[in-house]
Order: C-alpha cells, then sequence, then structure tokens
C-alpha cells in the first residue's frame, strides 16, 4: 500500500525534476555527469536526466537514445509500480533478479565506452 511518506517523495522528485527542467531550459546550465567529466567515459547512468527531460516533452524516442537500458528498466518499473499498488498484485521479486539487474548495469557501462558500441552513448537526434 502506498503511504503518505512514498506519495510526498514521489511529487517532490517530479516538482524538483521539473523545476531543474524549466531552470536547465532558460539558464542553459546543466549538470554534468562526474564520472564523465572526470575519465572521459560513460557511466551506465549517463544521459539519464537529458532522458528524463525528454520523457516530460514525450519525445519518447530520443529519451530511449540518451540511455536505452535505464529507459526499458523505467518502463518496467512503471508496469511493475502499476500492477502492485493499482492492482493491487502482490509482486515479489527474487533477489537474484536484482543482482542480474546490477550485473547488466556493470555490463552496459563497460560496452558503452567500447568504440563497437557507440550507439549506446547518450545520442540526440537532429
Amino acid at each position: 500500500m502506498l503511504n503518505k511518506k512514498k506519495i510526498i517523495s514521489f511529487i517532490i522528485f517530479i516538482i524538483l525534476l521539473i523545476g531543474y527542467y524549466f531552470f536547465h531550459k532558460y539558464t542553459n546550465l546543466a549538470l554534468e555527469c562526474p564520472i564523465h567529466y572526470i575519465t572521459g567515459y560513460y557511466c551506465p547512468g549517463c544521459g539519464v536526466t537529458r532522458m528524463l527531460f525528454s520523457i516530460i516533452k514525450l519525445d519518447f524516442y530520443q529519451a530511449f537514445r540518451f540511455n536505452p537500458l535505464v529507459f526499458i528498466l523505467l518502463v518496467i518499473y512503471i508496469l511493475y509500480f502499476i500492477i502492485k499498488y493499482i492492482f493491487k498484485r502482490n509482486i515479489i521479486i527474487p533477489s537474484k533478479v536484482l543482482y542480474g539487474v546490477i550485473i547488466l548495469l556493470l555490463i552496459y557501462g563497460v560496452l558503452r565506452n567500447i568504440p563497437m558500441f557507440s550507439y549506446l552513448e547518450p545520442t540526440i537526434i537532429h
């Protein structure tokens, strides 16, 4: 069941995300990924902020291009949330699945820095 803390946390997250979107839109200042800034390599999360901005603009194709794995994981999480909290079905996720997702993210982080897999880099469609 959704408690008040979860609902309030979610609302605050959405307000901050939309606030940052408009801040970025009108000031053209953006947060850079510290890992990419320091090392020059893309981490598994590079492109997530731009992905979320694209979702706010309902540009799902561009959102997918910024970070395909996290976009797919977000869709799966939304489906999980809908089934668990709206349809009130109890879903138990084994810890092996969560460990698998972590391993998948690590492999994705390595692959997106190999030139042969350059299509996994955060990409802007013109």
